[in-house]
């Protein structure tokens, strides 16, 4: 190994394109730094701000008492049955998210502005037309983003600015040198509604100049406010409403934080707040604020690292660059660094949602929601493994906040008792209403399960169960005993109506019988509650083995029904069905070979339809399971190869950089664990899918579920692992050549080597 990569990435010139621009956040406030040096931006988002569309009065349907004829049609043959089982209401989307405002800081001499959305063809990255090649200013521009601070940096040749979010303090802090310039809190993002209220000042307090900016919402009383500290040292500071303007200041500091209200907020008591984070006497503010956030984020951040040996000179490039290099291991290190930043950045408060933390329109694709039958289950793969408990602590705050709505859910749309997740949440409510004929999300009931099983694995790693876990895991458990009542004619429970996201067979309706994936989250969820609750566990795993198998079709593949009759549609970029075999250990190439055969061959049938990034990286995560690492690398290469990445190494959700969206960017570190090193309470699989481009490599920190912190180093001659569990237990080894017994002892390393792979 060389020195090792680079916590961080870099450009030459200014990001003229808000998703070019470089990202800080702490789970709750955002910043998107980006702009021409002479008018500079950074946007302003925080987690709860969603437009009120209707949604924040939508109920589920109630549907309960018309569910026994539903099943008994579907069960009569009836396939386009569940196309009628709804209330009638239109689609209702979620509330969308968008960013809050632009803080603006504007030189003497302010460029042109760039604030209109861009042509169509910036979407297409070619080296002579590429943003990066057509710098905005004239002068000297580098600007950075340190992912082990989370300090987001824009220098030029007058002026350093620097940007981070604090996880410690809950505020959004730049600090400007060498300050001349006009600041202002700026609303008029693309796609911002014409009639939204703004309100605006500026004023001086003891605390340094106040900019406010109120926001209400067109036909509600809901707003926002923004609150900016202005601390000045040095040179003169003059208001000029809305904004302020500085003149021959040593430094600038400013203080941001968005609170979200119905009533007035107290902003004199803010800025009182604001101004107690800083230090008393003559100590560095910035400096004081940083170390604290850094204790943090940096922490959490170096927890586990990913080094392949890649070229010092190609690790020296600007992403922009590197991004042009899709066989590079020094990008798969930089995506991988950049990955882990972005996820933790935007866990806290909630986890991901599809844009992260993050967007400079309102306009945000599929209202940024949480999407929880693929997005946000394959963005946070990584947090048990990777150890990252600060986002399944985000996704476990996001579930037990809307645990009550899912006992609506099932009450009113099965007649059930328990708890049924929904497939889209805007964060404020978890009930069940973003459904139509084509995508009737209401008949969707493994979500809960997939929910919980990142919080399951932070459990299963750290030999402690959370009892709100074990109190989640026991309402869906109680949903599945009222719901699974129907039977086929060999006594098998039926799940009816069933739906696989978001794809139907070929020759039904998009409600059917026994989708794959819901008989698998039933099993899981009952065996995993019962493993929580040994004195109900009788019952719950009596239930789980009434469920039938999964159904081989006449292509040898596992069926994404079933049920018999219900015939594949195959180009689809989900892949629901193989949920049993990714994220769960349900299907196996060691204990389930037959079953693990034809998923496989599911796999190789499957099509990427629309070339949606995380129908790919769900596609190397199966692969990587089923242990074909030339099918992992296939995929993986078709998002590396696809410009899928922005500047700012955050992602879209299609190629060409087409829509904003964290999928890939969160999920590629996943996949990259995935090919190294899979585990269960009782296993450890080393180098399962490792592909041919990726010869060395050293990965540390990752976490075990059977509760052993693990490094791991290969080349072409000797793999070495280094174990160090916090309990004693037996598992087995599986590697190229086999399995093995290995012994593992509470505080004592435990050392694997292998001379061949």
């Amino acid at each position: 190994m060389n020195d090792g990569p680079a916590h961080g990435t870099w450009e030459p010139a200014p990001a003229a394109r808000w998703e070019d621009g470089y990202l800080s956040g702490n789970g709750c406030h955002g910043a998107l730094l980006f702009g021409d040096p002479r008018d500079e931006r950074v946007v302003v988002t925080h987690h709860t701000l969603v437009r009120p569309n209707g949604a924040e009065t939508a109920r589920p349907p109630r549907l309960a008492a018309r569910l026994p004829a539903l099943q008994d049609r579907l069960l009569a043959g009836e396939p386009d049955a569940a196309e009628r089982f709804t209330d009638g209401r239109p689609l209702q989307w979620v509330q969308p998210f968008h960013p809050a405002f632009e803080i603006r800081l504007r030189g003497t001499a302010p460029a042109e502005d760039t604030h209109h959305r861009p042509p169509a063809d910036t979407h297409h990255r070619s080296p002579a037309e590429d943003t990066h090649h057509r710098p905005l200013a004239e002068d000297t521009h580098h600007r950075s983003v340190d992912f082990a601070t989370g300090v987001v940096r824009a220098e030029s040749e007058d002026r350093l600015s620097r940007v981070f979010v604090s996880r410690a303090d809950d505020v959004i802090v730049q600090q400007v040198t060498t300050a001349t310039l006009d600041i202002s809190l700026d609303h008029r993002l693309p796609g911002a509604p014409h009639h939204l209220a703004v309100g605006q000042s500026a004023v001086l307090t003891a605390e340094g100049a106040l900019l406010t900016l109120r926001a209400r919402y067109p036909g509600s009383d809901r707003a926002y406010t923004g609150v900016t500290l202005v601390a000045v040292k040095g040179g003169r500071t003059t208001l000029t409403p809305p904004g302020l303007r500085i003149t021959g200041a040593d430094s600038v500091l400013l203080l941001t934080r968005v609170l979200r209200h119905t009533g007035e907020p107290d902003v004199l008591a803010e800025a009182r707040a604001l101004g107690e984070l800083l230090p008393e006497g003559h100590g560095d503010p910035y400096a004081h604020l940083l170390a604290r956030h850094t204790e943090l984020h940096g922490t959490a951040y170096r927890r586990v690292t990913l080094d392949l040996g890649a070229d010092p000179d190609e690790r020296a490039l600007p992403g922009s660059e590197l991004l042009r290099r899709p066989q590079s291991p020094a990008l798969l290190e930089r995506l991988f660094a950049a990955g882990r930043y972005h996820l933790l950045s935007s866990s806290g408060l909630n986890p991901p949602r599809l844009t992260g933390l993050w967007t400079g329109d309102w306009d945000t694709a599929w209202s940024g929601a949480f999407t929880h039958d693929a997005n946000v289950n394959l963005q946070t793969a990584s947090a048990a493994c990777a150890a990252l408990p600060e986002v399944t602590a985000a996704i476990a705050a996001l579930i037990n906040r809307q645990l009550p709505d899912w006992q609506d859910n099932a009450r009113e749309i099965f007649g059930a008792r328990g708890a049924v997740a929904p497939a889209h949440s805007d964060g404020e409510s978890g009930l069940t209403y973003h459904f139509n004929r084509e995508y009737p999300l209401h008949l969707w009931t493994a979500g809960a399960d997939w929910l919980l099983k990142p919080l399951v694995d932070h459990d299963e790693i750290h030999g402690e169960q959370d009892p709100r876990t074990a109190h989640a895991l026991a309402e869906v458990a109680a949903f599945y005993e009222d719901f699974l009542q129907r039977t086929d004619e060999d006594g098998h429970l039926v799940v009816v109506p069933s739906y696989s996201p978001e794809n139907r067979p070929a020759n039904a309706g998009w409600g059917a019988i026994n989708a794959a994936m819901d008989l698998s989250a039933a099993r899981h969820a009952l065996r995993t509650a019962a493993a929580y609750h040994p004195g109900r566990a009788a019952d719950w795993l009596a239930l789980a083995d009434r469920l039938p198998p999964h159904r081989t079709n006449a292509e040898g593949a596992l069926a994404e029904w079933a049920w018999p009759g219900l015939d594949d549609t195959y180009d689809h970029r989900h892949l629901s069905h193989l949920y049993g075999v990714w994220p769960l250990d349900e299907i196996t190439p060691y204990d389930t070979p037959d079953l693990a055969k034809a998923a496989h061959r599911a796999l190789e049938l499957r099509g990427a339809e629309n070339d949606s990034a995380h129908g790919h990286l769900h596609h190397a995560l199966v692969a990587a399971r089923l242990r074909d690492g030339e099918r992992v690398a296939h995929a993986l290469g078709q998002v590396l190869a696809g410009d899928y990445f922005h500047d700012s190494l955050m992602s879209a959700h299609y190629p060409h950089r087409h829509v904003y969206n964290a999928d890939a960017a969160h999920t590629l570190p996943a996949v990259l664990i995935e090919m190294l090193v899979q585990s269960t309470p009782d296993r450890l699989v080393l180098l399962p899918a490792l592909p041919t481009g990726c010869p060395q490599g050293e990965l540390r920190g990752i976490r075990t579920r059977f509760g052993a912190e693990l490094d791991l180093t290969w080349n072409p001659t000797e793999v070495t692992a280094v174990l160090r569990p916090t309990r004693t237990h037996r598992v087995e080894l599986r590697t190229s050549s086999g399995a093995e017994p290995l012994d593992l002892v509470a505080g004592e390393d435990h050392v694997v080597r292998l001379e061949a792979w």
